[in-house]
């Protein structure tokens, strides 16, 4: 038998699917040769920059624009009156949850440019355009604004305390939503007849988004075609597309949007931001382009935040420790205004999200979306999906220690086995494929959980105290939505992946041409991929919820099998047999029992340079497919950390991480890893180093990075990634995502460390951000 393999065999082998194929995007953007949104220049372009709220609170008196209109190279200042009558749409929120009593959710109206009021510091309420970027900063700051200020509000739970500062007058008690999930009555049985029942009221602190690109803009207008085109970061260009062209008013086929290389995003760049209609307004009135670039300090008050609300987070168990039901009742702050998302976080994706691997039959959801005098929450890493497990992960750990049960048996117990799969959830999920007992098993195992005394007998010799944390998880991915897979082989022998998901520091272009090398045959160095122009799509879904290799992998997969298609009755009349006898392998179409075939890449230059085909036939291989979206996955995993802490400081130090986790298919396993050390770091940032705080006037106290925690290298351990991926059949690729598992994994597994690490001292929860200064009070409040 002859075992020698072909080129393309050992292509297959070496770039397809499973395989660690170092990112095609690296080498560009290591060299500094990266295109983001701030390296985009348009001939002729002015410069904008926005007039800001100083205060969090007021009714605005008047603006006085004199003194900036009359300085060098100013060509224009704007305010909401300027912006009035031109057709332009509001910034909605796209949720449409109904209150418990089935009144709609209150949807306050906003501009881009504030109107009446200001609610947040930071809220734009004029934009300068100069000739220079510093002409239009140094003219900003000669806008006098005359704004009454009124008393503040920063927090969700004094915002509906009687008495509190209204932000909308017809949103009464600051509240926009009263959310509602689950039977009510039912839950309250299951409390009343628990043996034991555990409560925390937890704590899920704001945190600053932090890109490490701050956003940025360059708006356009073409007076022949009447077309808009914004020049800006995305999380993909189709949806926002639309959603822009809601914000200017016109129909889709006159927007376009158009996004380069994204320096992060986490969910935050998803959303049509104020300063974007009104760069294209001024594009539009005074014939050029438009470019503005938010400054660090300034991001800080205008990017969207994440995470913000307080739950009393419940659980119902019988005396062996089954679980019986779970309870949240909590506030979500919302902001000054709604983003598209606010209100999902801390409503539907928390319920979902809290069942986990357990077999809980019973979930309630009681949440309070309310608005405050801060920078608006939109979607941050997760958008919900760690904070679900993180509050079921606490309460499990609150209920052993209180039950006297260990808390790896109290979960084993609880945990769903395989054979009870497909598994239904009280939240309306199904669970297709997974083996929970098993990742918690070898979770344990690799983080040597049964030395864990002699570790920590070490530590105590050194004078530190050491604590241990499991943090299981189980996420529930975005929603469905159609993605763009488009196959087009192009004249120099190359072949364009067009997808509508869109690549922020995630590295698609490699697993998507693994996907297309195993399904193909297609030489791996031969695939380029576009995704942020939406003129080039016909459907996209974005990137967000940790769906892009299902969305985006499962098109190119049903694209391929519509080229091998065409392909092969295109190979049958080049080689003269039936279209039945063509068989497909490895990039070849073949004559079923012969030798003669023809390669793939051969077949598309055929087809492109050769003589037309007859009439019928295909005269490219060339396509463009919508996938019809696929269900929810559900990724899952199980992470084991432990933490010594300084008594004498309160310093933690994370001493070590180790994680095993169910992503189904691995495209890429080193991508894969990647994607959750950045999501365990920023985890770790959450739980120990990010505050957000607020004076009582509402100014942002941590504006900068000389007061704004983040983690770096050396504050974190080397981590132990394993792999335990059983394919899901809700998608054709068998992925389950993976973008976000970091942080849903390392919120629970580091807080219950330090829990665990501070037991001694009668601690019972410790609410994030767990800086020094916090542990240290822990430690002594009883001095």
């Amino acid at each position: 038998m002859n075992m020698r393999m072909s080129p393309d065999d050992l292509s297959i082998m070496k770039f397809g699917v499973g395989q660690p194929v170092p990112r095609n995007e690296d080498p560009v953007l290591v060299r500094g040769e990266g295109r983001y949104t701030d390296d985009v220049s348009l001939e002729g372009q002015l410069y904008a920059a926005f007039v800001r709220s100083p205060h969090a609170h007021g009714v605005i008196r008047g603006i006085d624009i004199s003194a900036a209109k009359a300085m060098k190279g100013v060509v224009a200042v704007y305010t909401a009156s300027d912006l009035e009558g031109q057709g332009y749409g509001l910034l909605k929120c796209q949720i449409d949850f109904p209150n418990r009593d089935g009144t709609p959710i209150k949807k306050p109206v906003r501009q881009a440019l504030a109107t009446d009021k200001v609610r947040f510091v930071g809220d734009p309420v004029a934009a300068v355009v100069a000739r220079t970027a510093v002409q239009a900063r140094d003219a900003a700051e000669a806008v006098a604004l005359d704004i009454e200020v009124l008393p503040a509000v920063t927090t969700g739970e004094e915002a509906i305390a009687p008495g509190a500062p209204q932000l909308y007058d017809d949103v009464p008690d600051n509240v926009i939503l009263d959310f509602h999930y689950g039977d009510a009555g039912k839950v309250a049985a299951a409390f009343a007849g628990a043996a034991h029942v555990t409560r925390l009221r937890i704590v899920n602190n704001r945190v600053v988004v932090n890109a490490m690109e701050p956003r940025s803009a360059v708006g356009a207008y073409d007076r022949k075609s009447k077309r808009y085109t914004l020049h800006a970061a995305s999380q993909g260009a189709f949806g926002m597309r639309n959603n822009l062209a809601a914000a200017m008013g016109v129909q889709q086929e006159r927007m376009r949007l158009v996004t380069g290389h994204v320096g992060g995003s986490f969910g935050m760049k998803s959303s049509v931001f104020p300063e974007y209609v009104v760069l294209l307004h001024a594009a539009r009135v005074l014939k050029k382009p438009v470019k503005w670039t938010d400054q660090r300090s300034e991001s800080f008050v205008s990017d969207y935040h994440g995470r913000d609300m307080v739950f009393e987070a419940e659980l119902a168990l019988d005396a062996r420790g089954t679980f019986l039901a779970t309870r949240f009742t909590g506030i979500g702050n919302m902001g000054g205004y709604l983003t598209p998302f606010g209100p999902m976080m801390a409503t539907m994706n928390l319920g979902k999200n809290s069942v986990g691997m357990y077999r809980t039959p019973l979930v309630e959801v009681q949440t309070k979306c309310v608005v405050t005098n801060t920078v608006p929450i939109a979607a941050y890493r997760g958008a919900g999906r760690p904070e679900g497990n993180y509050f079921m992960e606490r309460l499990i750990d609150t209920a052993a220690a209180e039950m006297g049960i260990d808390k790896a048996a109290l979960r084993r117990r609880n945990l769903i086995a395989p054979k009870q799969l497909p598994w239904t959830t009280p939240v309306g999920t199904k669970y297709d494929s997974g083996d929970f007992p098993a990742l918690l098993a070898q979770a344990l195992e690799v983080a040597d959980w049964g030395g864990y005394r002699t570790r920590l007998r070490g530590s105590q010799k050194a004078g530190k105290l050491r604590g241990r944390g499991i943090g299981c998880y189980l996420e529930v991915t975005g929603p469905p939505s159609n993605e763009m897979g488009g196959l087009h082989f192009e004249a120099d022998g190359s072949v364009t992946i067009v997808t509508g998901t869109l690549d922020y520091g995630q590295g698609h272009w490699t697993p998507f041409a693994q996907v297309l090398t195993s399904k193909l045959g297609v030489p791996f160095d031969k695939i380029r991929l576009v995704q942020g122009d939406s003129d080039r799509l016909i459907a996209g879904g974005g990137t967000g919820g940790s769906k892009s290799i299902m969305a985006s992998g499962s098109a190119i997969m049903e694209a391929g099998d519509r080229v091998i298609e065409k392909g092969k009755a295109a190979a049958a009349h080049l080689l003269e047999a039936a279209v039945a006898d063509i068989e497909f392998l490895r990039g070849r179409f073949t004559i079923a029992g012969t030798d003669r075939s023809i390669g793939i890449m051969e077949l598309a230059a055929r087809l492109r340079t050769g003589p037309a085909l007859p009439e019928g036939l295909p005269q490219t291989l060339d396509v463009d497919h919508v996938f019809k979206a696929a269900p929810s996955a559900y990724p899952n995993g199980c992470h084991v950390a432990e933490v010594e802490i300084d008594p004498e400081t309160g310093q933690i130090e994370i001493a070590s991480y180790f994680m095993v986790n169910d992503f189904g298919t691995l495209v890429n396993p080193m991508i894969v890893e990647g994607q959750l050390h950045g999501g365990v770091v920023q985890g770790i940032g959450q739980a120990i180093y990010e505050m957000t705080a607020y004076d009582e006037s509402g100014q942002l106290m941590t504006g900068s990075y000389m007061d704004y925690a983040m983690p770096r290298a050396a504050d974190v351990p080397f981590f132990s990634f394993m792999s335990q991926g059983i394919p899901t059949a809700t998608n054709p690729v068998g992925a389950k995502g993976c973008g976000e598992a970091g942080c849903a994994g390392s919120l629970p597994s580091v807080m219950n460390a330090i829990v665990d690490a501070l037991a001694p001292y009668g601690v019972r929860h410790v609410d994030m951000p767990a800086t020094p200064q916090a542990i240290w009070r822990l430690i002594h409040q009883r001095d």
